[in-house]
């Protein structure tokens, strides 16, 4: 008579996916929605000297916090569209913060693009407002993005009033009319 295999690796096997089911289940109110209406997440990335700067640095502005990469077309396309709503406010009101998440020259970041820099490609677009650098991605996972570009409007009171996966016209009249609101604490 040969034996049956044992049914006991396969209980343990369903048993440990249900303890993890439950366990993200009863945690997902521990780890904020980035949504509209919902506040923005206070992070740390590192300015084009390489130095750390704190999102408590631009406390009680109105951002754009943009999350692009240098590989990315889309990127490409939004930036100047960018540049010009930049232009049409006031620095002390209004800031745009791009955050690269290109890996460091030489390296590939997770997805296998080559790193890139940042502060070339800004350059060479004429850009003005500040570009910061997170080559360790985090800002992708604290921010909560599908991909790159992705951008959060944050109004003066942290709060975020529009989330845009994918390439935006930010000069577009609508998009200006909404940054001069928050900037006028509408």
């Amino acid at each position: 008579m040969s034996e049956q295999p044992s049914k006991a690796p396969y209980l343990w096997a369903a048993l440990s996916v249900v303890a993890i089911v439950a366990a993200a289940w009863f945690n997902q109110s521990r780890v904020p929605a980035v949504i509209p209406g919902n506040p923005s997440p206070a992070f740390t990335v590192l300015n084009a000297d390489g130095e750390p700067v704190s999102s408590e640095e631009w406390e009680g502005k109105v951002i754009l916090v943009n999350i692009w990469a240098t590989w990315c077309a889309p990127c490409r396309e939004e930036m100047p569209s960018m540049q010009r709503l930049y232009e049409q406010f006031d620095p002390s009101d209004f800031e745009i913060l791009a955050i690269s998440v290109d890996a460091e020259m030489g390296d590939r970041d997770t997805r296998g693009y080559p790193g890139g820099d940042p502060v070339a490609f800004a350059e060479s677009l004429s850009l003005t407002f500040p570009i910061l650098r997170d080559s360790s991605q985090d800002i992708e996972r604290i921010f909560q993005t599908t991909g790159v570009p992705e951008s959060f409007l944050i109004g003066r009171d942290g709060v975020i009033y529009k989330r845009v996966a994918g390439a935006a016209p930010w000069d577009a009249a609508s998009n200006v009319a909404q940054v001069q609101r928050l900037v006028d604490g509408q």
